[in-house]
């Protein structure tokens, strides 16, 4: 996996996105215990609004930025949006109300809605091969982990030195760190834009999300990315919660929870490549969805206890597994985006990926945090449970088989100058969307 690491670019932005992730990371932690100092025990309740807010941030931002992407340098977008984050980050240790919480929540959130779906972009660019892409994935799927593993363990040493409002400055270092990265790397040249991202302003952003609309597997994924929001909810807006006053722990077991999350996860995305040499992206992603459910069964045994020393070690476990399956799920959907979308309709696409996906969150993040403060915690399990069986449900009827593809699906419902289209045309007349997906000779016109 790590010989993608020879490839000097990718070097440097995999080591970008990296230290950016430890210091959101600590980020993350700083502001649960930055919630819970001022609202108490309502804290799951501002943070759910905080998260809800940078959802909002990520779901506005990301489509401006896919519509603004091919005309602005894509080195110079991402320098910009790191340089915005560490000025914003950098207020934070003097927040002392609720709602400078929300200000600076959105305004960090919006910058980093200008960085990842750019970043994202660029990666297939700079890894074309598919083999290689796919051990990136996995390597941008650990990396993601770090938030929740190394950082929370690092935020756990640090609290022992000194106070939380000082983990911020970790933050800062992390998003100047990627910004002097991301000057040093050389980058690819984009594709040039196809005539979609041509007009206006308005079709540009709404590039993507037609494209998402389109296909049947990006349809799926949408509704996968609703399952997975709905276990990463309850995760990221209810530890502090669980930990601090379901089962009375102090608060340097909060980082302890939130790591065990990013085990689980971390541990899924190092054995994915070899999986997926044997396995469709089809069985892996569904059978992870279809296992949250199982899960908030149970998050809810749980719950329901009122008492007793397995429930630590039972909370832990229940947060790997979450992140486990999760994992499964997110870290193929980038070679779906890569495998369906032609390469000058990238940006566009992972912006939309981006911001249809926090849409998802934007959903579970205050429902969490809402109904945890006002129902309790059982009523929000019981809640984001339904809604991770109904979307993993939804998505195996969405997502068609192979053989249901090659029979049933035709053009009709594609854009002119949607990939698939061009090739199978190319390639000859009638061939259904699927198997002219799986030639040799379409994969070499994209």
């Amino acid at each position: 996996m790590l010989f993608v690491l020879r490839n000097r670019a990718y070097r440097r932005l995999f080591t970008a996105q990296v230290v950016a992730l430890v210091g959101t990371g600590l980020a993350t932690v700083a502001l649960g215990l930055l919630a819970y100092d001022i609202a108490g025990a309502a804290a799951g309740s501002v943070l759910g609004t905080a998260l809800a807010i940078k959802m909002v941030a990520y779901v506005a931002i990301a489509p401006a930025i896919g519509a603004l992407a091919d005309r602005l340098p894509r080195r110079t977008l991402m320098v910009g949006a790191d340089a915005t984050r560490a000025a914003v980050a950098l207020l934070l240790p003097f927040v002392d109300q609720v709602w400078q919480v929300y200000v600076l929540t959105f305004l960090l959130q919006a910058a980093s809605a200008a960085f990842t779906p750019t970043f994202q972009a660029v990666i297939p660019d700079v890894l074309p091969a598919e083999r290689d892409y796919t051990k990136a994935l996995s390597l941008s799927r650990l990396a993601y982990d770090l938030e929740s593993l190394f950082s929370p363990a690092l935020a756990a040493a640090l609290l022992s030195l000194i106070t939380y409002n000082w983990l911020f400055l970790g933050t800062v270092f992390g998003f100047v760190a990627s910004a002097a990265l991301v000057i040093g790397a050389v980058l690819p040249k984009p594709a040039a834009p196809t005539a979609a991202r041509s007009g206006s302003v308005y079709a540009r952003a709404t590039a993507g999300t037609r494209l998402f609309l389109a296909v049947p597997q990006l349809r799926a994924l949408l509704t996968l990315d609703l399952a997975v929001a709905a276990a990463g909810a309850v995760v990221t807006v209810n530890t502090v919660v669980y930990v601090r006053d379901h089962l009375n722990r102090s608060v340097a077991d909060v980082p302890w929870a939130l790591g065990a999350y990013g085990a689980g996860s971390m541990t899924v995305a190092l054995l994915l490549p070899r999986v997926l040499n044997r396995a469709s992206d089809r069985a892996v992603m569904l059978r992870g969805a279809l296992l949250l459910p199982l899960l908030f069964g149970g998050l809810s045994v749980i719950t329901a206890a009122d008492n007793g020393n397995w429930r630590w070690p039972a909370l832990l476990t229940a947060w790997a597994l979450f992140g486990g399956a999760g994992s499964t799920v997110l870290t193929p959907a980038g070679r779906l985006l890569r495998r369906e979308v032609a390469p000058q309709e990238r940006t566009a696409a992972f912006a939309a990926q981006f911001s249809l996906s926090h849409s998802c969150w934007l959903l579970t993040y205050p429902l969490a945090g809402w109904l945890g403060a006002t129902a309790g915690l059982q009523s929000a399990v019981l809640a984001l449970g339904a809604i991770a069986l109904g979307a993993g449900l939804l998505a195996v009827r969405l997502w068609p088989s192979q053989e249901q593809a090659g029979a049933e699906h035709d053009h009709t419902d594609l854009p002119d100058d949607h990939p698939h289209l061009a090739g199978a045309t190319r390639i000859a007349s009638g061939w259904r969307h699927h198997h002219a997906h799986l030639t040799d000779t379409l994969h070499a016109h994209r």
